[in-house]
């Protein structure tokens, strides 16, 4: 999946709520993945971490508030946004909601307008990469929404892989990436790649990043992979 089209888990057992509100977070650019269980949901981030979660805390099996425990303590999932949904609206439950380490919480019946306002408000902490934001790392400019990099003033000619690695490292200066990681993140999953070509594009974008002058921003990490900073 592409680094511009934000992922996002959807938990949900009721299918009528689940496909109206999956409708409207394709018809705003979102990629969609659903699940009507707790255990298919863990199943289904183990097998590529989306870029928000929004879950029910109501399902059967395993509930939602179990599944926003055991997310929040893994290292590769918690700094992942699960926005709570659910018919308690007691602030007992929305404390409780909280604590176990929901991002939000949305009480049922909700808007759906406001749900999409609160996820892309979620993601501009996280990916503002995907909601158009604007980047900036020293005299480095990245505008997602008109694919323009500029360097000092110079305007930088990257391809739509150097693009979407530069926002990526921009998106968290001084993360150190692997580049299974990377591969996951540019990538996808769903497509094979080998992590050889990772190097490539790696080059690729030092090069572009230098083509008008300036020391190269990337941090080679042996064993580890690579940063910005």
């Amino acid at each position: 999946m592409a680094s511009e089209q934000p992922s996002v888990l959807l938990v949900e057992d009721e299918p009528a709520q689940r496909e109206v509100l999956a409708y409207n977070l394709e018809a705003d650019g979102f990629a969609v993945t659903r699940a009507e269980n707790g255990e298919e949901a863990l199943l289904l981030v183990d097998e590529a971490a989306p870029d928000i979660i929004l879950l029910d805390w109501m399902l059967p099996n395993v509930s939602g508030i179990e599944v926003c425990r055991q997310l929040k303590t893994r290292a590769s999932t918690r700094g992942v946004p699960i926005i709570m949904i659910s018919a308690r609206s007691e602030e007992v439950d929305r404390v409780r909601g909280l604590e176990t380490g929901a991002d939000d919480y949305v009480v049922k019946p909700y808007s759906v307008i406001e749900l999409m306002a609160r996820v892309r408000a979620q993601l501009r902490r996280t990916r503002p990469s995907t909601v158009g934001e604007r980047l900036e790392y020293e005299d480095i400019l990245l505008d997602s929404e008109t694919h323009r990099v500029t360097r000092d003033g110079n305007l930088l000619k990257l391809g739509p892989t150097e693009f979407r690695l530069l926002s990526t490292f921009m998106e968290k200066p001084g993360r150190v990436w692997s580049r299974e990681q990377l591969l996951d993140r540019v990538w996808g999953r769903d497509i094979y790649v080998d992590t050889r070509t990772v190097d490539v594009h790696i080059g690729r974008l030092r090069k572009a990043l230098c083509q008008h002058g300036g020391q190269d921003p990337l941090r080679t990490v042996r064993g580890a992979g690579y940063a910005l900073g």
